[in-house]
């Protein structure tokens, strides 16, 4: 795309040919995260485990949508006192996910023999963490435990023996007296994905000295070391700002994994580096933790399915999918299963029915904002979300009245429900939330319509409350069963650290989704703001967002080090939103058009039980 007239985006020339690098696109089409973050969590952890064991299943076809601009012309007619607005549709596809489908899921491993089992298992499984292993064999059952999903099952033992482990300076001088890399990235990465950082003796500076000798970037020792290699190359994805040595290391790390003759090692070691270099992290499972991972996954599988069912009825019911709303996206079994990315245990049900309803709610009122309200309807729309009366909505045409009365509903519903179980009032703040969503909508819908293509700056300083991930964040904190008056008290709406995790996930959606967007005509996004300002290509300016990522992932990681206590579901959810965001865009648009990995993702995670 080349900018051809200052700032007028619409006389931008799209560039189809798009050069993607090679950390993007090595990775396979199997709907596996890409490489910006070296931590798996339960949605995709799981989700890859099973698809190691399962092949595909057969699914039915779905045709995918050709998102085209079209403007519907007002019909002429000599009479009429004022033309019909000019309106533009995206052309989204129906949903794929019928209700009467959804209702027919069966709700299985609900019996008390289930739950006999994996009781058992998870005796079993702390006598394992409790035994008496060597230390790298400890590290290793506790990330494999991770891996698989089943860290909430033993939280506090695996945190306690981490803090056991990374304050022993002993632990950590028998590690590096052995030029043992592996056993020392491995507790590196443990203690970094559990915020283990003020008590522990390893530091990355730590690390790094042994690594380096006389200057070298490796340690000739560890140039033949392909599993300290592949273990460096793991934690390097925890580093934060100012420890640019970990982060180039990993990425020296990683150059080497890549030249090394599969030849000249285990066919299985071999496989681990080739899974590692497009997934971080990889699984060697015994067979307790397989047997509990199967039975567990398929336990909370039938809590999803429940709620999935109960979130199908209650939107079958909110009267939104109907035809003055036929240019929106339904999309609400991808809501659910971002509800499950950002909040997966199941303790978190009532966060994961929240965030649901107010994406599903947040996605309509995009499209309004996006594709068909004109510019004074908008207005009056912003103008009703700040009053947050019913009768604010009476000036209002139609389609935004159905919106706007189910908007008010929806949320005072949820708070009021809150309220009278902890007695603690959430409403101004999901109020707040949503007016200054809507606000930074109408600056884009202004950008818009008056043909301007902001700097990139401008645009990311709008840009990250309009990717609505305010909104499940602050779900998130304000729903948890632990919440008291001093936390609500307390609640800051854009610390940075909110801020970094909704960057994360707006720079996420705008590589994945530029190129439909820019066929339907729709806002410029981060890729083409940067073009515009810096008359580049598209494939450099893709290379800059991904620069992007990188550095909020560290700014991203430093801050979440600096929480000392927090909401656990808040905590959870600031890194797990761009985690999610990375595996419904890493793909282009999965969610605007979900019906491959996306819908393949859903069956797996939600419909389909792994045989045991």
């Amino acid at each position: 795309m080349i900018a051809t007239n200052g700032n007028s985006w619409v006389e931008m020339v799209y560039n189809g040919e798009t050069v993607e690098d090679s950390l993007w696109r090595e990775v396979s089409h199997c709907g596996k995260r890409p490489l910006e973050v070296g931590v798996g969590r339960y949605v995709f952890q799981v989700f890859n485990a099973k698809r190691s064991l399962l092949s595909s299943s057969s699914s039915p076809t779905f045709h995918p949508i050709c998102c085209l601009s079209a403007a519907v012309a007002a019909t002429s007619s000599s009479w009429t006192p004022t033309p019909t607005p000019t309106r533009r549709t995206a052309n989204y596809q129906p949903t794929i996910w019928a209700d009467s489908y959804i209702q027919s899921l069966p709700i299985e491993f609900k019996e008390e023999k289930y739950m006999h089992r994996r009781e058992k298992l998870e005796v079993e499984v702390k006598c394992l963490i409790g035994g008496q292993y060597d230390l790298v064999e400890q590290l290793e059952l506790v990330d494999i435990i991770c891996q698989l999903g089943l860290e909430y099952h033993f939280d506090s033992m695996i945190k306690d023996l981490l803090k056991s482990i990374g304050s022993s300076k002993e632990n950590i001088n028998n590690l590096i007296e052995n030029n043992n890399l592996y056993g020392l990235a491995l507790l590196f990465r443990l203690l970094r994905e559990h915020g283990i950082t003020n008590t522990s003796s390893l530091r990355a500076d730590v690390l790094i000295t042994n690594i380096k000798r006389d200057g070298q970037s490796f340690n000739p020792n560890h140039q033949s070391d392909v599993e300290g290699m592949l273990s460096l190359y793991e934690a390097s994805y925890l580093a934060i700002e100012g420890e640019e040595e970990l982060y180039e290391s990993g990425k020296l790390a990683k150059e080497q994994l890549r030249y090394i003759d599969s030849y000249l090692i285990s066919p299985q070691l071999a496989e681990n580096i080739n899974y590692a270099l497009e997934i971080p992290l990889r699984e060697n499972v015994n067979p307790t933790l397989l047997e509990l991972a199967k039975l567990d996954f398929n336990m909370v599988q039938s809590i999803y399915k429940a709620e999935l069912q109960e979130m199908s009825r209650w939107w079958k019911n909110l009267g939104l999918v109907c035809d003055e709303l036929n240019f929106a996206r339904d999309r609400l079994v991808e809501n659910y299963l971002w509800a499950i990315g950002i909040a997966y245990q199941p303790k978190f049900w009532r966060c994961r029915e929240a965030i649901t309803k107010i994406i599903c709610l947040t996605t309509i009122i995009d499209d309004i904002y996006d594709v068909y309200g004109t510019l004074d309807e908008l207005k009056l729309f912003t103008k009703a979300i700040e009053e947050w009366k019913m009768d604010a909505a009476h000036q209002l045409p139609d389609f935004m009245k159905i919106c706007f009365n189910a908007l008010l509903n929806t949320l005072n519903g949820i708070a009021s429900s809150f309220s009278m179980e902890k007695q603690l009032d959430i409403l101004p703040c999901l109020k707040r939330v949503l007016t200054d969503l809507c606000k930074a909508f109408l600056v884009e819908a202004n950008w818009y319509h008056n043909r301007y293509t902001p700097t990139l700056d401008e645009y990311l300083e709008n840009a990250w409350i309009t990717i609505a991930g305010i909104c499940p964040l602050i779900a998130s904190y304000c729903l948890n069963d632990d919440m008291t008056i001093e936390d609500l008290n307390s609640l800051e709406f854009y610390q940075p650290i909110v801020r970094y995790s909704c960057l994360l996930l707006r720079l996420y959606d705008d590589l994945g989704t530029t190129t439909a967007e820019i066929q339907r005509g729709d806002v410029p996004k981060s890729i083409q703001c940067y073009m515009n300002e810096n008359n580049v290509l598209e494939s450099v300016a893709r290379d800059h967002i991904k620069c992007l990522i990188t550095n909020y992932w560290k700014k991203l990681n430093n801050e979440r080090a600096k929480i000392s206590r927090s909401i656990e579901s808040f905590k959870k959810a600031l890194v797990d939103m761009p985690r999610t965001a990375q595996c419904f865009y890493q793909y282009e648009d999965g969610y605007g058009e979900p019906s491959h990995e996306t819908r393949e993702q859903i069956t797996c995670m939600i419909i389909e039980p792994i045989p045991l």
